[in-house]
């Protein structure tokens, strides 16, 4: 609730702004319903971003270059250092090529016959046109090695973060400001590394030819130094200030933007094409989109014109600008105080150094700019890796932790609290239970009675807030979470749906590669005969080679029943000492839910099963019930015991019973 408060706040605050500057976003009839949409996180930067002027960036900017480095000197120390050096070059040889040009100029403009004064240039001119070749030549290289740079960044920028991630404690995944921080750092941040990196190399290539530039003029005459800032000033400010309207702009489009991706998405994925057919959306979305497109157009027309203004206001100075430096030369030359070749080389490297100026702006705006969002991946980055449990890590060394039983007794749950991240209430409250080995044990109550959390803090996927799980002796906090992850076979209500073979699907990664006309995998074939996936594999196309994906060519898609069978087979496969069953027969028909169950107490001879189903038929077979309610566990026994104790078992297994046996649950007439 709190992020979500927070979010609110930041979307009324940049509506504000959006009324106080810039274009006004279209008056929108969802604005009121649907508040949250107003900041996309991809633009959650822009407020920043619209309000930083040069001073900000030139503070900050040291800071995002010195992280772009460090990154790409991760990536790559020989790219890196490549890059950076032969940018360095280059820069060395145009202001030797600059230098150069004045000898040309002085034997051109010098006393004689022209042959001869042609003839005296031809060394310097060798000097500007080798100094030009190696110049191109080490921006080609350069060009070269910073394009192999920005996959290599790339690479390590998106390992780091999904390596965080996946190893990030599962509770973090229900932390919704974790996965604000998380969706930002992957839309806007993973992508922004690359492009830092790369701008930092163009604010290094901007300031070495600017550095080249002024070195040259100060070479020929400290008074033409000055000339040059007066000449680049004028565009450099155009530039800036046509950056910041476009970020003003961006800004006010925010809510614009997000409401097209959500009509796009709407209009494009698969998931919606029948309900916007069956209900004639058509129409309709289509409306929405063009009005939202068509204010968009009309803001960004605004911005064209105003950016052109400030381009025409910045070539005026520009020219203004010249003229003072043409007068200023004119006026040197005059009082004798500079040659006229001196002064030839001056007005070239005055142009130089207007390009590189202009240049050296756009970095510096796009550097800043892309260096806010990569921060916020390295903020995601940092607080990922700090939620790693220490189990997760590879141990310094085989003793220091703990291993569990190879085949263990029992498992006892001891008085187990444990809260959500967010969540003011717990979901567990001192729950206390038993497992021994072979038995089937049911966990039942009403929905968000804590079943699945329980269960998942007995597979090692929470770690309770107090209380504690034993195999044995053998606590789970003390034991590698992989180890305790390969002792536990899940079969689960909600699971995915790999885009992968029916194979893969079924071994996830852990069987024998499998090679086109080998036999197939007896542990494979027992899993999907045991599940009944058999069945499903058998009419597929090609069979266990078949792609579970209609995106894709040669793919196929299965029935939610035939997807369940395929992750009972996944849970089979792995032959592990404990098998939870969370919902197994969610999306199966009555007599394949009853196989099913059949199929389950075959499999689990010799096994400990953990069942969760609200189904009562199926667990009145159990070894032991056990009965939560608001996360305690209230009634425990064999169904037997409950049904005679009179208790939620018993209410709740009749209300089911009076259903298939024509009664009415709601008090009406069969």
């Amino acid at each position: 609730m709190g992020a979500r408060r927070r979010t609110a706040g930041r979307s009324r605050l940049l509506a504000r702004r959006r009324r106080g500057s810039g274009p006004a976003a279209p008056d929108d009839p969802f604005e009121s319903r649907l508040p949250e949409l107003t900041a996309h996180i991809w633009h959650a930067k822009d407020g920043e971003l619209a309000e930083t002027g040069m001073g900000t960036m030139a503070r900050r900017l040291p800071a995002v270059i010195a992280r772009a480095a460090g990154l790409a000197w991760r990536a790559s120390r020989a790219d890196t250092a490549a890059t950076i050096s032969l940018n360095l070059a280059a820069g060395l040889f145009t202001a030797f090529g600059l230098l150069a040009t004045t000898g040309v100029l002085t034997a051109l403009f010098s006393a004689g016959p022209t042959p001869d004064r042609v003839r005296d240039a031809l060394p310097s001119l060798a000097l500007v046109a080798g100094s030009v070749a190696l110049r191109s030549g080490l921006q080609a290289a350069a060009g070269w090695t910073q394009a192999r740079l920005q996959p290599q960044v790339q690479r390590l920028v998106e390992l780091r973060l999904y390596e965080a991630t996946t190893a990030a404690d599962l509770t973090a995944l229900d932390d919704s400001t974790f996965l604000d921080d998380l969706q930002r750092a992957q839309t806007r941040g993973m992508n922004a590394a690359p492009q830092v990196v790369q701008h930092a190399v163009d604010v290094l290539t901007g300031a070495v030819g600017m550095i080249a530039a002024a070195g040259t003029l100060g070479v020929l005459h400290p008074l033409l130094l000055p000339l040059l800032l007066l000449t680049a000033v004028p565009e450099g400010w155009a530039s800036v200030r046509s950056a910041r309207m476009r970020y003003a702009t961006m800004l006010a489009l925010v809510g614009v933007a997000r409401r097209k991706w959500i009509l796009s998405d709407l209009m494009t994925e698969r998931r919606h094409a029948a309900e916007v057919r069956s209900f004639t959306m058509r129409p309709f979305l289509l409306g929405e989109y063009d009005r939202f497109a068509a204010h968009q157009r009309r803001v960004e027309l605004g911005l064209a014109r105003r950016q052109t203004y400030a381009k025409l206001t910045g070539d005026v100075l520009k020219g203004v600008a010249t003229a003072g430096v043409y007068v200023a030369l004119g006026l040197m030359l005059w009082q004798g105080w500079v040659p006229l070749a001196v002064a030839g080389t001056a007005v070239l490297a005055i142009r130089s150094g207007q390009t590189s100026l202009v240049n050296l702006v756009f970095a510096v705006n796009q550097c800043y700019e892309e260096g806010l969002y990569f921060g916020d991946y390295l903020a995601f980055c940092d607080a990922a890796e700090a939620r790693v449990p220490q189990r997760a890590l590879p141990p310094p060394d085989t003793d220091s932790h703990p291993a569990l039983p190879a085949d263990f007794a029992r498992i006892e749950v001891r008085d187990v609290t444990f809260t959500y991240p967010g969540s003011d209430a717990p979901s567990l409250r001192g729950v206390s239970l038993e497992l021994r080995r072979g038995e089937v044990v049911a966990l039942v109550g009403e929905n968000g009675s804590g079943k699945t959390t329980l269960s998942r803090i007995m597979g090692g996927l929470y770690e309770p807030d107090a209380g504690e799980v034993r195999w044995d002796d053998v606590a789970l906090t003390d034991v590698l979470q992989a180890e305790v992850w390969s002792r536990v076979a899940v079969i689960a209500q909600e699971y995915t749906h790999w885009p992968m073979t029916a194979r893969q699907n079924i071994t996830m990664g852990r069987g024998p590669e499998h090679r086109p006309g080998e036999p197939e995998d007896p542990a494979v074939l027992a899993a999907a005969r045991a599940s009944g996936a058999e069945e499903v594999v058998a009419d597929l196309a090609r069979g266990y080679d078949t792609l579970l994906d209609r995106r894709f060519q040669g793919g196929a898609e299965l029935s939610g029943g035939q997807w369940q069978r395929l992750a009972v087979a996944r849970g089979f496969y792995r032959d592990a000492p404990l098998l939870i069953c969370d919902e197994p027969t969610a999306s199966l028909d009555a007599r394949a839910e009853h196989l099913l169950f059949d199929r389950i107490r075959d499999h689990a001879a010799g096994r400990t099963v953990l069942l969760i189903t609200h189904r009562l038929a199926s667990v009145r077979y159990a070894d032991r019930i056990y009965v939560l309610e608001h996360g305690k566990v209230i009634e425990e026994g064999d169904h037997t015991t409950l049904m005679a104790a009179g208790g939620l078992y018993a209410d709740l297994y009749n209300l089911q019973a009076s259903a298939y046996q024509g009664g009415d649950p709601l008090g009406g007439h069969s």
